[in-house]
């Protein structure tokens, strides 16, 4: 029933009615209040980063069947391109970021609220197609000439990221393309548009034997950590508080180190 949005399809679902219980959700899904108890209905709108596409798919599929009146959907983009939506009114109940940075730039855009939690991290590595054709072995190695190479965009997270460890690493890239979002950046690889790319390792965990992943010593500097927060014009801010709970709480983040990523 869930349907997933990209990041120019920010029509707004129609919402159920809100459950009648004023109590506070648990990290379950569930509400408890003086005697009675009862689960958080109606659909959500969830602006999620790119990167976590298929782990937060899974999520709000566990999500729903403990939650058998919730609905949640999804937008996933490049966490720069869902702030810039946010901000400009379009309408959603959470954001979850790949990085700190944008979701300061929420925080202080005043969509935001309460304070963000954070619930996950992640690091990069050099993607390649299966086989590796074009030898690469180390970061410096994407500096060959004859080697092309693709990036996220500097105002993505794994786009900052990236020029964050070239720098330690003292390396210069020349990318022939630099995309909104790391799925893009997969994407090129997978395709053959690209000899390499920079991604998470997340990224190469979902992508399977059509890619191999070569880490280097410097991912360690530019080590991503992930926000969640509910957005403050939220139409169910209860279920937005219960599913940010869910992403935060055990089952959230037993299904995130699964899909690859490290404890906040």
């Amino acid at each position: 029933m869930r349907r997933s949005f990209t990041a120019g399809a920010v029509g707004l679902l129609a919402l159920g009615l809100l459950g009648c219980s004023a109590s506070t959700p648990t990290a379950s899904g569930a509400a408890t209040g003086s005697g009675a108890s009862s689960d958080p209905t109606g659909s959500i709108t969830v602006y999620a980063a790119a990167s976590l596409t298929d782990v937060f798919t899974q999520i709000g599929d566990r999500f729903e069947a403990t939650n058998p009146g919730a609905q949640v959907d999804f937008s996933f983009a490049g966490s720069s391109d869902l702030v810039s939506q946010l901000v400009e009114g379009a309408p959603a109940d959470v954001f979850a970021s790949a990085d700190e940075k944008n979701m300061q730039k929420a925080v202080d855009g005043g969509v935001i609220d309460g304070d963000p939690q954070l619930f996950a991290t992640n690091t990069l590595e050099i993607v390649v197609a299966a086989g590796n054709p074009a030898g690469i072995t180390s970061l410096s190695d994407l500096a060959r000439s004859e080697v092309k190479v693709v990036v996220c965009a500097a105002q993505v997270p794994c786009g900052a990221a990236t020029a964050k460890a070239t720098e330690a690493a003292g390396v210069t890239l020349s990318p022939v393309s630099e995309e909104s979002s790391v799925t893009d950046v997969l994407a090129k690889v997978t395709s053959g548009q690209a000899d390499a790319g920079v991604v998470y390792v997340t990224d190469i965990a979902r992508a399977g034997s059509s890619v191999e992943g070569i880490p280097f010593d410097q991912a360690s500097t530019a080590v991503n950590r992930y926000p969640i927060a509910t957005v403050k014009d939220a139409k169910n801010p209860a279920l937005a508080a219960a599913f940010t709970s869910y992403v935060t709480g055990e089952e959230g983040r037993a299904a995130l180190a699964a899909a690859g990523f490290g404890a906040p």
